[in-house]
């Protein structure tokens, strides 16, 4: 068995285990889990392949990525290419001799050339259920779309977008408190955990990968910031997944006095009284301490952050902007 946490215990297979060379491509953070279980696993991970560090801050320093930090940290040889379509990149990490390569949300395209590399081609790690929600942002479209669940697949790359035969695929539970940020959590563990597995299987002929459906497919476009801004014509339940969606970005906010007011938790409610669309109401109701009216229903506010200031809940927030209650905020 695995544990859930950043600790992992050793896999009840790994007398089993094939000294695979492996090459792991990813980014964010979504991708360091599986990286450092295949470490701790005692898996033969010859190099890192990342993103180039990117400016940030206000001083536009540059940042290394996530699975970057991560490499360094285990003394893992790490290559950032601009472009993996240049010859002199491909010779790059033809020159690691991997058997598969690993691939968590890398943020490039794999040509046919990199593909074509290891001899157990490029496995990758997909959050959601394919052929549902193909594409850049599968997490936050299954909380937009109101899943119940969404969960990992595992795949073989071939040269579409995300079209390639499904090795495992695992389910997961969608609960209403989850965002954007706690189910991608979840998702890159269970990833973490099925992925050692799935390698010996599918290098050991034991995997038939399975064709995905083409007239099931479905696709998720990236999400910009500008998604954020609510639209109080909407239903609160609709809002209510945004907020969620959004969360840790780009976040969903309002405008109030000037400044942008993110509303970082909130609860849909049924609709009391008459209000216009986008008015403030008192709450206290489900931890609210007011509402928002919506088109339908109230969106009941739980925590919110002020431009300029720190989060806080909406009670603590209430109290200091008394005159909130009765004004009517703009529609995105």
């Amino acid at each position: 068995m695995v544990s859930c946490g950043k600790k992992f215990l050793m896999l009840e297979f790994s007398t089993r285990r094939p000294k695979l060379r492996i090459l792991f491509m990813g980014t964010p953070e979504f991708a360091v889990t599986p990286l450092e279980h295949l470490i701790l696993n005692q898996y033969q991970v010859v190099a890192v392949c990342t993103q180039p560090d990117k400016p940030a801050g206000r001083g536009r320093f540059l940042i290394p990525s996530p699975v970057k930090k991560a490499a360094l940290t285990w003394k893992l040889p790490v290559v950032q290419p601009v472009s993996l379509k240049r010859a002199e990149v491909v010779a790059q990490l033809a020159e690691f001799h991997p058997e598969v390569i690993v691939v968590a949300a890398f943020g490039q395209i794999l040509p046919q050339s990199v593909l074509d590399i290891p001899r157990y081609g490029c496995v990758n790690i997909h959050p959601s259920l394919l052929p549902r929600f193909r594409g850049a942002s599968p997490v936050a479209s299954a909380i937009l779309a109101g899943d119940e669940f969404t969960g990992v697949s595992l795949m073989l790359m071939d040269s579409g977008l995300d079209t390639g035969p499904v090795l495992v695929r695992e389910q997961v539970s969608i609960i209403p408190q989850d965002t954007t940020g706690s189910l991608t959590v979840k998702l890159s563990q269970v990833a973490a955990q099925l992925l050692p597995e799935v390698l010996v299987r599918w290098t050991r002929g034991e995997i038939t990968p399975q064709a995905q459906k083409e007239t099931e497919a479905t696709y998720s476009v990236p999400i910009t910031k500008e998604e954020g801004e609510i639209d109080w014509h909407l239903s609160a339940v609709d809002i209510w997944r945004r907020v969620r969606a959004f969360q840790p970005w780009p976040g969903c906010y309002t405008r109030w006095g000037g400044r942008r007011l993110e509303i970082i938790e909130a609860v849909p409610l049924p609709r009391e009284g008459s209000f216009e669309v986008g008015q403030v109401i008192a709450l206290n109701k489900e931890g609210a301490a007011f509402g928002v009216n919506t088109e339908e229903g109230i969106l009941g506010v739980l925590k919110v952050q002020l431009e300029g200031r720190r989060a806080m809940s909406a009670v603590e927030f209430v109290r200091g902007q008394r005159q909130l209650i009765g004004t009517v905020l703009p529609s995105g």
